[in-house]
Parts: C-alpha cells; structure tokens; sequence
C-alpha cells in the first residue's frame, strides 16, 4: 500500500472496484472523468462554492483540493493554487488540440480532472482549472467519501 504524506491510501482501484466506481457515474461525469472531456464553463455546480471544506475526486473519493486554495480566475472552473496533498495530484503532458498543457489527474484512480496553468496568484503562481462534474465538495466537518471502504477521513 502507497500513503500520501497526508495519510491516505493511494493505491489505485482494483478491476471489480473500478467497475463499480464507473457504474455509478452519469454520462456527463463519464465523459469527463473516463474520457478526458472538458465540461461548459460557467455551469459547473462548484464554481461559486465558498464554504470552508474538500474537494475529492468524484470517482474514488480522494482529497483534491481545500477550500482555501480556491481562488476565483475568472475562467469559469473552480480554480486552485495547490492541491490537498501533493501526491493526490499528478500532471501528464496534454499536447492535444494544438496546445501544450499539463493535464490533471487523480493520483489514485487515474481520473480526468482538468489542467494545470503556470498563471495563477501567488505564492504558488499555479492555476489548476478543474471540472466542476470530476469533483465532489464535503463541507468542513463531514465525513470524506470512502467508496472503496479505506477508512474514514474528516477535514
């Protein structure tokens, strides 16, 4: 088993449970997070979302993103300076569409997040710009989400 520095199991899903996982998406969730799609901007349900809390990944429930690294970019994407922990995310060369960019993807199940760009704020300078349907948000407090039974975590 694989832990972030933060403590949680990175060990990506077997093929019964990533069956499962992908069972439980909508189309739109399927072609994003599966497929490498980019949803509308300004329609994502967490663009405008400012209570305190996490941002997991919609497919296997890892923490992504804190609240407080959300900043408004004016892009229409939830927008972050730094992710959760610095394993939940990793960065894969995207030279589709005739653009060189990092796209982001959840470090455990390998899921489409979105991208990352090198003109955010500081003190990071970094915009990750990510779809809002490949997120989950769980207020301060609560319980994360657990769909592969790895313990439960609160932030």
């Amino acid at each position: 088993m694989t832990k972030s520095a933060s403590g949680f199991d990175l060990t990506p899903p077997n093929s019964a449970e990533r069956a499962r996982l992908e069972a439980s998406l909508n189309d739109e969730e399927r072609r994003v997070l599966l497929n490498h799609g980019t949803e509308a901007p300004f329609c994502g349900g967490l663009l405008n979302q400012k209570k305190a809390g996490a941002y997991c990944c919609r497919l296997c429930g890892l923490p992504l993103f804190k609240q407080d690294a959300k900043f408004e970019s004016g892009t229409g994407w939830p927008s972050f300076t730094t992710p959760f922990d610095a394993k939940h995310v990793v960065g894969v060369e995207d030279n589709s569409y005739g653009m060189h960019r990092i796209e982001t993807r959840c470090a455990r199940c390998d899921s489409h997040q979105g991208h990352v760009f090198p003109d955010g704020p500081r003190p990071t300078g970094l915009r990750y710009c990510i779809n809002s349907v490949s997120l989950s948000f769980v207020p301060a407090g609560e319980a994360l989400p657990d769909p592969l039974g790895r313990g439960d975590a609160v932030v």
